[in-house]
């Protein structure tokens, strides 16, 4: 009778839509606020882009509500589900093999602005667009936590350790930045995996911690270099960079060497910020988003939030950003357990990394990457991959504070 009782208790448990026992709060406030902050600002930004098609706002608006409903229910069935045993499972073995064939998937469809990183699926009136490589981060945040955390086991030499996590890793970013020519899914999905390689504490792993140190800032200075002034003869030079990859490099350095054609982008971002002030022209009332403005609702979202709601908006934004970063760290120092950390730092250099990016290239100071602003830009891979990470981070955290882990 108990038996019996409990399957079902699981059951309800498996398709509940509340999170569990033991969330942090502040995290999910952020995330709902995010949620509703999405939503309104792709609306907006899309106006823009409707003109001319009456249908497309609402297409994209709702596809944006679709997704984001979507990212809430995974969120929520992985913050009940999802253990950290679940790391040792053949089940997830094979969520990297599902992956590393998405991302070959990738190939049979036709490129759009020089990447082949999405799956196109015909729906009626309109298609949906998934990007594995969105959901490959994840995995590789997994893929570390299960191989290297919590290990106590003393191997032959440090890359028996390590040796099935590397090649994974460099396997998903090989197949991103080399077949899919996607630079920026494959820097962030690099970036992850080595700041999550930085956490265990195992002694055969500090060897390779002090390189993946000394690398990160010998690339750091070489990526000064090449945004300098210095750099640009040096960039034209490069054999493995296509045209409009030089010509990203060439707007960051310089925007108005071109202003009409690489720069053009750019510079509207520019002059969007500029437009804003402290409180914005008023929600709806951008008027770069009505010119030949690109991306608009995508990567460059974010210019035109700061034109409507001005620096008090983006500061909005990014104090919800700031909460979610700060909750997952803060308990990923309280916690012992490696695998946990590596999960919760992982999600917030996950976070971090798409608004190092996304910023960073809409204000120039670093190249154009595609990466979009998560939960803010329209897209439902990165808004469902992103709930989904946040999902697994709640779940470690219930654990944690239910006393379930250390």
């Amino acid at each position: 009778m108990t038996q019996t009782k409990s399957k079902k208790d699981v059951k309800k448990k498996k398709f509940t839509l509340k999170m569990p026992q033991g969330t942090d709060m502040p995290v999910m406030l952020a995330i709902l606020f995010l949620m509703v902050f999405g939503i309104i600002m792709v609306a907006s930004a899309s106006m823009g882009l409707s003109v001319g098609n009456s249908r497309y706002l609402l297409i994209t608006t709702a596809k944006q509500v679709i997704f984001v409903a979507a990212g809430y229910c995974v969120m929520t069935t992985l913050a009940n589900r999802f253990t950290l045993h679940y790391l040792r499972s053949r089940q997830f073995s094979s969520l990297v093999l599902i992956t590393l064939f998405s991302l070959f998937a990738c190939l049979a469809f036709p490129a759009v602005g020089g990447a082949k990183a999405w799956v196109r699926i015909p729906l009626g009136i309109t298609e949906i667009t998934l990007q594995p490589s969105e959901f490959a981060k994840i995995v590789a945040i997994l893929i570390v936590a299960a191989y290297t955390g919590d290990i106590s086991k003393r191997f032959p030499s440090a890359w028996e350790m390590l040796k099935k996590p590397v090649c994974f890793i460099l396997i998903f970013v090989g197949i991103v930045l080399v077949l899919q020519s996607d630079f920026g899914s494959a820097a962030v999905i690099f970036l992850i995996s080595c700041v999550c390689f930085l956490i265990p504490n195992h002694i055969q792993m500090r060897g390779f911690q002090r390189f993946l140190i000394v690398a990160f800032w010998a690339v750091l200075i070489f990526a000064v270099f090449l945004l300098s002034p210095y750099g640009e003869s040096f960039i034209r030079t490069l054999p493995f960079l296509k045209e409009y990859q030089v010509n990203r490099f060439l707007s960051a350095i310089d925007p108005f060497s071109d202003q009409y054609n690489t720069g053009y982008q750019l510079i509207n971002g520019l002059i969007s910020f500029a437009s804003g002030g402290w409180f914005g022209v008023g929600f709806g009332n951008s008027v770069r988003k009505y010119t030949d403005f690109p991306a608009a609702n995508t990567d460059f979202i974010l210019a035109i939030v700061v034109e409507e709601l001005g620096f008090v908006g983006f500061l909005a934004l990014l104090t919800a950003y700031g909460v979610i970063i700060f909750r997952l760290l803060s308990y990923a120092m309280k916690m012992k357990s490696e695998k946990g950390r590596i999960v919760l730092v992982g999600t917030a250099m996950y976070l971090l990394f798409h608004i190092v990016f996304n910023i960073g290239g809409v204000t120039g100071l670093i190249p154009l990457t595609g990466i979009p602003l998560l939960m803010v830009s329209a897209g439902g891979s990165s808004t469902m991959s992103f709930m989904a990470c946040v999902g697994l981070s709640q779940a470690v955290i219930a654990a944690f504070r239910r006393g379930e882990i250390q």
